[in-house]
């Protein structure tokens, strides 16, 4: 009798245990389809600033496109942010100049290993900086940034040195298409290698 209560009382709190299991995995997406913030319906803004010349001329574009690839919402702002992974498709690039564009989709970013996309994981470290994990040229690096939020904006600069991506070949191979353009009034055809990022989401 004995062992016949006891295995009713075991049957019984398996259940209960699988009960609360599945109550927690319910509530848990339920908290992320009601999130407050999103950055998939939010407006991305992501601008790019390179340079060009001996005397650092700055060259602005922009990337069109970004897909959020897991996490991107939150009750906060820095909740959304947070553990944000993304992709962002190359061809998406915009410089106001289509040959401009399709030279650095293809003698840039064409000359590196497997980078149709720009891919990368956003992480908050503190109420002003963080870290973007990028993947280029089958390569992954951090790349520290600052950022402010207000009026329901995020806003982040960030700078990156595209030789920390083993991009040498690739940034030669678009100074050499790019020469003339490239040359400045000293004569020298100089493509650098450093680049600015300013990202704003508006939520």
């Amino acid at each position: 009798m004995k062992k016949i209560i006891l295995l009713v009382v075991a049957i019984s709190l398996s259940f209960t245990a699988c009960k609360s299991e599945k109550k927690t995995d319910s509530d848990n997406n339920k908290t992320e389809s009601n999130a407050l913030y999103s950055i998939e319906k939010a407006e991305n803004d992501i601008v790019f600033t390179a340079y060009k010349f001996t005397e650092k001329t700055p060259v602005k574009g922009q990337f069109r496109q970004v897909n959020i690839t897991s996490g991107g919402k939150g009750n906060t702002i820095k909740e959304a942010i947070n553990n944000t992974e993304f992709s962002i498709p190359v061809s998406s690039i915009f410089t106001k100049n289509s040959s401009r564009d399709y030279k650095i989709q293809k003698f840039f970013f064409g000359v590196m290993k497997n980078t149709k996309l720009l891919s990368g994981k956003l992480t908050i470290e503190n109420d002003s900086i963080g870290a973007a994990l990028i993947n280029m040229n089958g390569i992954s690096e951090k790349v520290p940034f600052s950022y402010t939020i207000a009026n329901n904006t995020f806003v982040m600069s960030a700078k990156m040195d595209v030789t920390n991506w083993n991009a040498l070949n690739a940034l030669a191979s678009l100074n050499k298409v790019c020469e003339a353009l490239h040359t400045g009034s000293d004569g020298i055809s100089k493509t650098w290698s450093d680049v600015a990022l300013n990202i704003t989401t508006k939520f």
